[in-house]
């Protein structure tokens, strides 16, 4: 299928709400929105590709295209790996002036198997860039030469920058495992516990908050897509009885032609807040009895639920007196937008607005479950507007991404980075459990009681002209009479 073809049929996603209620002209202008002069931008599909698939860790990922696009995209996502380090190595074509008028295609194929030859990988991804793509180079052909060469999966990930955002990357990237890895390889070790975990890419470790609650109920990771994967594993997920979609904006499509290709039906959850963990551990259970897992399943979930919530809240009750009665901005995107609602609630806090700038019509639906059909909530905030809501006291404290922490650092108010390049994890109990922590060591941070103060200079007496004197040796002194 065509670049164009496969961009088409991810614009008709069943389900993506987003995109089903625009009108077909709507959608096949795609997803992409402009960008505003002088603005950060939000990456393009190429990142959103390697954002997803870097994570397979034992994997070689090559970047065809100038060393920049490699620069760019390289570990920002502080995607953790419990083993292999291969995927942290950068590996890229470095393309040239030269080699946009000779072509790229020799370059790559040497590179591949220089990296071949150095890492002896289960597989190499190899990453179409824009230059590339214009040129006419046949990665998706050198890709397929060099692995019956080399005997080894050499995958080409078709998302050049210049086809769509950093969502639609995610999306290309999900169709690539589709394609090429996912019903490879066939397990030796199949069980009625096995779940694949879809859109969870392990950031700063989170994916190791949540699997011994799956752990301790019996249930076994097969795959985790893709974070802290394996190849292997990725390639043997389609013997999985449920998948669960963490990012559903992201990897939707993947999770539902999983499920039309292989039987394996999938539920949408999210591992922020007490509530959202709960319910996953409960609706995975249930997913897994109907497909064939002992009904005790269910009883022994709700034991684990209760025990685990137990325990948390006596651990948040000392959080309490400091959070109670505190204003937040909550400005992310996402299922972020309500997942960590209901835990900041229960303790007290007042939500005055949350983003739904990324948000599905099923996220804003949460958003309202959570907080009445009143709730609090925006698209974007002009700076502007955010910094006059920190200045004047409407909120105590900023959730947000590190694009925005600077307007309230100048507002002089705290600021808690909620989003994917954060360096704490917050998944699972024990991770709200850390994210409280973080919130109250942010309000009671002594810097912002020093900064809120007026500086020395604002508050000294000036003298008056008169109450200067000149000595005798004529130095200007400006005692007072």
């Amino acid at each position: 299928m065509s670049l164009k073809a496969k961009i088409a049929d991810l614009f008709n996603e069943p389900g993506c709400a987003t995109n089903q209620a625009k009108t077909e002209t709507a959608r096949k202008k795609g997803c992409s929105k402009p960008l505003t002069p002088g603005a950060a931008a939000g990456g393009c599909a190429f990142d959103g590709a390697k954002i997803a698939l870097q994570p397979i860790t034992d994997a070689a990922h090559i970047v065809h295209g100038p060393i920049g696009c490699e620069g760019n995209a390289w570990d920002n996502r502080h995607s953790a790996s419990s083993g292999p380090a291969l995927y942290r190595t950068g590996f890229t074509t470095d393309l040239t002036e030269l080699d946009v008028i000779h072509g790229g295609e020799k370059k790559l194929w040497k590179a591949i198997h220089e990296v071949a030859a150095a890492h002896n990988p289960p597989a190499i991804f190899v990453y179409q860039t824009c230059v590339p793509a214009m040129i006419g180079d046949d990665v998706v052909k050198v890709c397929m030469a060099a692995g019956e060469k080399l005997g080894l999966p050499v995958i080409p990930v078709d998302a050049p920058g210049f086809a769509g955002s950093k969502n639609l990357g995610n999306k290309l990237a999900g169709e690539t495992l589709l394609d090429y890895v996912i019903g490879t390889r066939e397990p030796d070790d199949a069980s009625p516990f096995d779940i694949n975990i879809i859109g969870d890419f392990n950031l700063v470790g989170e994916l190791w908050q949540v699997l011994p609650l799956f752990e301790r109920l019996g249930i076994r990771l097969r795959a985790s897509i893709t974070g802290d994967a394996r190849f292997a594993e990725v390639a043997s997920a389609h013997r999985a009885k449920a998948n669960l979609l963490v990012c559903s904006q992201a990897l939707i499509s993947l999770a539902r032609k999983m499920e039309e290709r292989y039987a394996i039906p999938f539920m949408e959850g999210s591992f922020y807040g007490i509530t959202d963990t709960s319910n996953v551990l409960r609706g995975m259970a249930g997913l897994l009895v109907r497909q064939g897992a002992p009904e005790d399943l269910l009883a022994r979930a709700e034991a684990l639920i209760a025990e685990e919530e137990a325990r948390l809240w006596v651990a948040l009750e000392k959080f309490r007196p400091v959070l109670s009665g505190k204003k937040v901005l909550l400005y992310t995107g996402g299922h972020k937008s309500w997942s960590v609602v209901s835990a900041l609630q229960e303790l007290g806090m007042t939500i005055i607005k949350t983003s739904v700038r990324k948000a599905t019509e099923g996220d804003k639906e949460r958003i309202k479950d959570l907080m009445g059909d009143d709730a609090p909530m925006v698209d974007a905030i002009p700076p502007r507007e955010m910094y006059r809501m920190l200045k004047e006291g409407e909120a105590d404290i900023m959730l947000s991404g590190g694009r925005t922490q600077f307007v309230a650092l100048k507002a002089k108010r705290p600021w808690l980075d909620i989003n994917q390049e954060r360096h704490h994890a917050y998944a699972g109990y024990d991770g709200t459990l850390r994210l409280v922590e973080r919130l109250a060591l942010a309000l009671t941070n002594p810097v912002f009681e020093q900064v809120r103060k007026p500086a020395p200079w604002e508050t000294a007496r000036i003298p008056h002209p008169e109450e200067r004197s000149v000595s005798k040796d004529g130095d200007i002194s400006r005692g007072v009479k």
